[in-house]
């Protein structure tokens, strides 16, 4: 099974912040899941690869990546809101 998301900000800056923000979940994946996060100009660009039989996997890692998104959006908000 594979997903593939592409989620487009206002800005490359924004984009980078939210994709260094989740690319360690990059690294840290079972055997037979991976999770490549990268940003390129103002889109940040998710492929999620799983090879089991388990719905409910595959689609986990992709509620927790969306998550990891939504709370990186949010503090960046956050700090934008500051300055």
């Amino acid at each position: 099974m594979e997903a593939k998301m592409v989620l487009t900000y206002e800005n490359a800056k924004e984009a980078k912040a939210v994709s260094q923000a989740v690319s360690p979940d990059n690294m840290k994946t079972p055997r037979n899941l991976s999770v490549s996060t990268f940003d390129a100009e103002n889109q940040v660009v998710a492929s999620i690869c799983y090879e089991g039989e388990n719905i409910m996997a595959f689609s986990s890692t992709i509620d927790d990546l969306l998550k990891c998104i939504l709370i990186a959006e949010k503090a960046f908000s956050a700090i934008k809101k500051q300055n």
